[in-house]
């Protein structure tokens, strides 16, 4: 009830303008200079919304403040980091139909029939989440299994990892599908004993669906943007790295910005080179609205994902005898697009998941190292499946390891059933890239994962998933400490966007980011984190969320 009483009359106090203020009374957390870990009871901001300095129990207070909030030995910590997300992506699946929570095909197909039912129009049903080893199919779901249900309107659905998609036969007669359209490189049409497409498409075949799907409309983009938005700051989540940006979003993300309604900090990667180029040209743009948009590289792909058996390894899938996944790029393109992007200063990220993927992602690393030199800080995003003797190389040449905690503990089984236990070495491996001196940034990939950060510092420290599985821990070699995971979300996440100037600390001259929350998750076990919860999220000294 006290807490009730606290938060209800945080709610009502109106968001201080930028001014001298101070927070206090905080058990605060944040790291400094050198890394370290440090402890703070009082934060003073400065008029521009900056960070002017940490105080302890027994620091002198100023004497004239324009707003000073007692938050009562609450914690008090930097803004957490999402390295790794897809903003507009979260919003848009928000908006529409979610099966992320579905246990069997029978509930997400009464989860579709009830959604069109709900919604007459539009003619095309869109949305996601489903996850064929979640509902223990034992294989891809299949336009069968849906047409029934939405006679003659078009369905299409993401599978959680956003590397395949589930279209009915009504969306793959409007997208002009047959048994004779060939599979795209890099992509792959699942089909029957007969040859006909099933209705799944992965990778880059999802193109041949997706083109046809008709375009949101202005309006419905900006809600979902919006929507994204207020997902991530009650997650606390004050900044986020848009790994993909295409131009269409960055034109929503800019509207939102002219408008005064763009709340966290974007940095943008744009998915691919010719949107890179169109929007930044020469060079990474400048901080844009106060701070809050920024597009510093590319994002590119060097292979699909496990779950779809589209991650290229080394060696067949455990599971799948005959199959390799897929390699998006050959060595010389790969090394022609980061050599594109390098040239004119801006950062790569490039997606690698199977251990053939990381491998040949090294490799083009350490060759260009040699002739783009100085502070790059090669972003290798997932990292997820290894070669043990590949990870010391990841400790060269200023490459950052962009990897998701909460990846590991949906895909343990999965994971052991496509590589079989001998492989695993290398795999989720966020001990091993600190032994290596490789820089750990943490992230979601929502809205593949949900952008909660507090189950991923948990799984972090424990590698264990929401129900304490399995006892012990997942190759529990791999576990790290909760200053470690912090860290990977707030101060070296920041660094893996060159943000580390401004966002990631609570150190003076950088801005005032922080959130409230309710609880000590220092003090805390890996259970307690997982459900910790921001009371309050602030962004540039200024409050843009308080808990309901």
């Amino acid at each position: 009830m006290i807490a009730r009483r606290w938060l209800l009359g945080l709610a009502l106090l109106a968001s201080p303008a930028l001014a001298d203020g101070l927070i206090d009374n905080a058990n605060g957390y944040s790291f400094d200079t050198k890394g370290q870990l440090v402890r703070f009871n009082a934060l003073l901001i400065d008029d521009q919304g900056k960070v002017a300095k940490l105080l302890g129990r027994d620091d002198k207070r100023p004497d004239k403040l324009d707003y000073r909030l007692d938050v009562k030995g609450r914690t008090v910590i930097p803004g957490l980091i999402d390295a790794h997300g897809h903003v507009m992506g979260l919003g848009e699946a928000a908006l529409s139909l979610d099966l992320s929570a579905t246990a069997t095909l029978a509930e997400a197909q009464a989860a579709l029939r009830k959604y069109s039912g709900d919604r007459p129009t539009p003619l095309w049903i869109r949305g996601g989440g489903w996850n064929q080893e979640r509902w223990g199919l034992g294989r891809f779901p299949t336009a069968t299994d849906i047409d029934a249900i939405t006679p003659g309107r078009p369905v299409v659905l993401d599978r959680v990892d956003g590397h395949a998609v589930l279209a009915n036969s009504a969306a793959m007669a409007a997208a002009g599908i047959s048994a004779r359209t060939k599979d795209p490189a890099g992509g792959r049409i699942e089909r029957d004993a007969k040859g006909n497409p099933t209705g799944v498409f992965v990778d880059a075949a999802q193109d041949l669906i997706l083109n046809a799907v008709p375009a949101m409309l202005p309006r419905d983009r900006d809600a979902a943007l919006a929507k994204a938005q207020e997902i991530l700051l009650s997650q606390g989540i004050t900044a986020t790295a848009d790994m993909g940006t295409s131009g269409d979003d960055w034109q929503v993300m800019r509207r939102a910005g002219d408008a005064g309604r763009l709340r966290v900090r974007i940095i943008s990667y744009a998915g691919g080179i010719p949107t890179l180029l169109s929007i930044a040209g020469t060079g990474p743009t400048p901080w844009l609205y106060d701070g809050k948009l920024r597009m510093i590289g590319v994002k590119l792909y060097s292979d699909g994902a496990l779950g779809s058996r589209g991650a290229w390894l080394k060696a067949p899938y455990a599971d799948a005898p005959g199959q390799k996944g897929l390699q998006f790029l050959d060595d010389a393109k790969l090394r022609n697009l980061m050599s594109r992007a390098a040239m004119d200063g801006f950062q790569t990220a490039v997606h690698a998941i199977g251990d053939a993927a990381n491998a040949q992602l090294l490799g083009a690393i350490e060759e260009l190292a040699e002739t783009y030199k100085g502070d790059r800080r090669w972003r290798i995003e997932h990292a997820q499946i290894v070669d043990p003797a590949d990870l010391p190389r990841f400790g060269k040449n200023g490459i950052i390891a962009s990897m998701q905690p909460v990846h590991q503990t949906s895909d343990r089984t999965m994971a052991e059933a496509r590589l079989g236990p001998a492989r695993l070495g290398g795999a989720y491996a966020w001990k091993s890239m600190l032994d290596n001196k490789v820089p750990l940034a943490f992230g979601s990939d929502y809205p593949v994962e949900s952008p909660n950060p507090f189950p991923a510092l948990a799984a972090a420290i424990s590698r264990q998933d929401a129900t304490g599985q399995p006892a012990g821990g997942w190759q529990p070699q791999q576990v790290i400490s909760l200053p470690e995971a912090f860290r990977a979300f707030t101060a070296t996440a920041a660094y893996a966007g060159f943000a580390e100037d401004r966002i990631g600390t609570l150190t003076p001259g950088r801005m005032a980011d922080f959130l409230i929350l309710d609880r000590d998750i220092f003090t805390a076990s890996a259970t307690d984190i997982r459900a910790a919860k921001p009371l309050e999220t602030w962004i540039g000294g200024k409050r843009v969320w308080v808990a309901k």
